[in-house]
């Protein structure tokens, strides 16, 4: 092999389960994983002070418009680097996604291959279930000593938000009434009946609670039953039709996974074990048609698709050779459109998760996929030859990254694709026109019912004018309007949409 062939060395997680008001600062979480990884690799502490790469993948609480409730450092990255001893020559923070470690460990590899780097961490965390707990006691973040004002940090990835002002205005801009459209979507195009596609998220999802049950990181490691998981309780709310709380990405948590990256020369030179040895042989990193209203349909993705493709195929295998996968989780639609577009079943005897997947596993918002890959390293350094498939997701099934690994050593050097092959060919695909203002008759495409604490709130509708033109729009909130598309199948209902009274939103009214 050419001594520039990158290759994982060490992986680290670490999950706070202690009292909030104790809880570590988000550089010490960072730390706690660079310090695991090194140990993983057979390395002190010491050794991550020689890094000359390093990459943090951007906090949740630092996404646009969230402002700084809690004080951390303004340059992640740079204060991350005092902390163990480093001067990296290439330091980044993310922007934001949940593709980001994956796209980051790809680029970092790419960087390695190069010449460019000789050592890399690649590290994140997430700490919203600590910093709430903080922020409604009263508890203060005097012990946090990382809240340093630096200069802002070089940013890898796309900066663009995840939807628009007219997406925004309608209830688009969060997650949890983003992805119920697209399984509700799915579900329509499919023709199930909603107890039966309801049945089937909570097959798919029970595996995965079983696999977090026996993780030791996991945020949840209970094992739920299917219908435990569906059934909506006092404990179980509905969130998003038809997502009950148990199907939600958690949050709130405190943890933190990093991985070591390095040239197979600078393994030896560290003496790295052999049989430590992960090596990265395909990866891919496209985005679908950037905001969801804009996309072709809500039931695919042509990104999750063309990635897994190619990243098979530089790895020259195919989707039977691989013996481990980790599909990104934090819905099921996502694990159910990524499952159809690689040719995977959703019962696929080889599972679909090694970590537990986001509502169980945790480790949310941008640093997932960072647990997929550790967890991917040990299972394969258990099973020599083998091949792992991971895949993350950013924003709503917006930006996909993809990863092949194993421990079997490349054939071949180190050739990542520009991102803009694939990228170009999904620019290039048709999808509707989009109207802002739309009157008269109308139908909906796909839609969801939005559920507080308190039980509803709203019902948001993706619909197609007499002009077959896309719209948003929000229902009225009485509740038989929204009990009743509950209960029974709205996709491809009929309804006029005007503009409110206020004039501010589209109102769609279910005939």
């Amino acid at each position: 092999m050419d001594d520039r062939t990158p290759v994982l060395i060490g992986a680290g997680q670490f999950t706070y389960r202690g009292d909030a008001g104790a809880s570590p600062s988000p550089t010490q979480l960072l730390k706690i994983a660079a310090e695991r990884a090194a140990a993983d690799a057979g390395l002190g502490a010491e050794a991550l002070a020689a890094i000359d790469g390093l990459a943090v993948v951007g906090f949740t609480i630092d996404a646009p418009g969230g402002g700084r409730l809690v004080p951390h450092s303004t340059n992640p990255p740079a204060t991350l680097a005092r902390r163990i001893g480093a001067t990296p020559r290439w330091a980044v923070y993310s922007h934001m996604g949940g593709n980001s470690p994956q796209q980051m460990i790809n680029l970092a590899c790419e960087r390695i291959a190069r010449g460019d780097n000789d050592l890399t961490l690649v590290v994140g965390c997430e700490f919203l279930g600590s910093a709430t707990k903080r922020l409604t006691k009263g508890l203060g973040f005097d012990d946090w000593d990382d809240a340093e004002d630096l200069p802002e940090p070089d940013r890898v990835g796309d900066p663009r938000p995840g939807s628009t002002p007219y997406e925004n205005k309608h209830g688009l801009g969060r997650p949890i009434n983003v992805y119920p459209l697209f399984e509700n979507a799915l579900r329509g195009r499919d023709g199930r009946s909603i107890p039966d596609h309801q049945k089937q998220m909570g097959d798919l999802f029970a595996p995965f609670s079983a696999v977090a049950a026996k993780n030791p990181e996991a945020w949840f490691p209970v094992a739920r039953s299917s219908e435990e998981l569906v059934t909506v309780t006092e404990r179980n709310r509905m969130v998003g039709f038809p997502y009950t709380k148990y199907l939600n990405a958690i949050m709130e948590v405190d943890q933190s996974a990093g991985v070591l990256v390095c040239s197979l020369k600078k393994a030896r030179e560290l003496g790295v074990s052999e049989d430590k040895l992960v090596y990265l042989h395909g990866c891919a990193d496209a985005y679908d048609l950037w905001f969801p209203i804009d996309r072709q349909n809500y039931h695919s993705s042509p990104a999750m698709r063309l990635t897994g493709q190619r990243a098979l195929s530089m790895a020259g295998i195919g989707l039977d050779d691989i013996g481990h996968i980790d599909l990104y989780s934090c819905f099921p639609v996502a694990v159910e459109i990524g499952a159809e577009e690689l040719g995977l079943k959703l019962d696929d005897p080889r599972g679909l998760t090694v970590t537990g997947g986001l509502p169980y596993m945790g480790g949310p918002g941008n640093n997932y996929a960072m647990h997929s890959i550790a967890v991917m390293m040990q299972r394969l350094r258990d099973n020599p030859g083998d091949w792992g498939l991971v895949t993350a997701n950013g924003w709503f099934l917006t930006k996909q990254s993809t990863g092949v690994y194993s421990t079997k050593p490349p054939a071949k050097p180190f050739a990542r694709q520009d991102p803009k092959v694939i990228q170009d060919q999904i620019d290039a695909l048709p999808h509707p026109t989009v109207i802002e203002q739309p009157q008269g008759p109308a139908t909906i495409e796909t839609y969801t019912v939005v559920h507080g604490r308190e039980g509803y709130m709203m019902g948001i509708i993706v619909g197609r004018d007499s002009q077959d033109r896309r719209f948003v729009a929000v229902t009225p909130n009485d509740e038989a309007t929204l009990r009743d598309l509950e209960s029974r199948e709205g996709v491809g209902r009929t309804g006029t949409v005007s503009r409110s009274e206020d004039g501010q939103k589209n109102l769609f009214i279910p005939d």
